[in-house]
């Protein structure tokens, strides 16, 4: 299949694949003398490969070292990496949770704050320690219990 073929049967664009060959993720076959370069299914189901572990959250980095790992012979040296995948999404998720305490706190706020010129919310936001303090009380109340 032709370079366009290829990007359109994973669901990605001429570009990334170009982009993909210069990092060494996916191979670029050689262009046979006054042709066109032919990419084979051996090639698409690695690029599928390298966007599979994208929407897992592996940067491209570590993309580089699974497809290294991929023989299958080295699962220790893929758990690690993907331990360590589990860990940052776990505290993405920590994060985000934080976040959305805090912007109900606001949004519930600006819902009483009845009569005032002033937005709650963007008061927070250009104050900062208002902000601050709400994150704070969100985070004490969203720790885990201590024994």
């Amino acid at each position: 299949m032709t370079i366009g073929a290829l990007a359109e049967a994973a669901g990605v664009g001429v570009e990334t694949v170009r982009y993909y060959q210069r990092r060494g993720l996916v191979g670029e076959p050689r262009r046979p003398p006054g042709g066109i370069r032919r990419y084979s299914g051996a090639d698409l189901a690695r690029l599928k490969f390298v966007k599979a572990a994208q929407r897992l959250g592996f940067s491209l980095d570590e993309v580089a070292e699974l497809l290294r790992l991929e023989d299958g012979t080295h699962c220790a040296q893929a758990r690690r990496l993907a331990e360590l995948r589990l860990h940052d999404v776990r505290e993405r998720l920590r994060h985000l949770r934080r976040v959305q305490t805090l912007l109900a706190q606001l949004v519930a706020q600006c819902g009483s704050a009845r009569g005032t010129v002033s937005c709650p919310l963007i008061a927070a936001l250009q104050g900062g320690a208002r902000a601050k303090r709400l994150e704070e009380r969100s985070l004490r109340r969203s720790a885990p219990a201590r024994p």
